[in-house]
């Protein structure tokens, strides 16, 4: 397994960052500002973008596995990676995702913890209703964890 940084033409994994955020012009928020890792294992399994959204604090903006390969620990290596990556240099490490029952349990299993909510955040910013697990979005929850 190796993680490397994409520092040119991140759209080329366009197909892996619209599995975490399925509006191509909300990734284009954060994407070139953003650093990337891609997680390869005979192949591209998942990818990791990250920001700095406050002194200290470092946000995942994207993190992604290809379906076929969830639950074999690619999230959470990248993860991990981050991590050791950045914690001379950050205190927490955010994420903000939908309320879904396939993805908080997946945060809280690699150590985050609830930290605030931004309401209508998906029906506020995205142009069609997001669903995870037949379960419409509505408001952003935003976990933590301290590094």
């Amino acid at each position: 397994m190796q993680i490397t940084e994409v520092k040119e033409q991140k759209k080329r994994y366009l197909d892996l960052l619209l599995l975490a955020d399925e509006q191509e012009d909300m990734i284009d928020r954060y994407l070139e500002a953003g650093t990337m890792y891609i997680l390869e294992d005979h192949g591209i399994k998942a990818e990791c973008v990250v920001l700095e959204v406050q002194s200290g604090v470092l946000e995942i903006k994207n993190i992604a596995t290809d379906p076929q390969f969830h639950g074999k620990g690619y999230g959470k290596a990248l993860i991990e990676f981050i991590i050791k990556q950045y914690q001379d240099d950050y205190s927490i490490l955010q994420v903000g995702t939908g309320d879904s029952p396939s993805t908080i349990p997946f945060y809280e299993k690699c150590g985050f913890t609830r930290s605030h909510i931004i309401k209508n955040f998906f029906t506020d910013n995205y142009d069609h209703p997001i669903y995870d697990g037949g379960v419409q979005l509505t408001d952003m929850v935003y976990l933590q964890r301290y590094i």
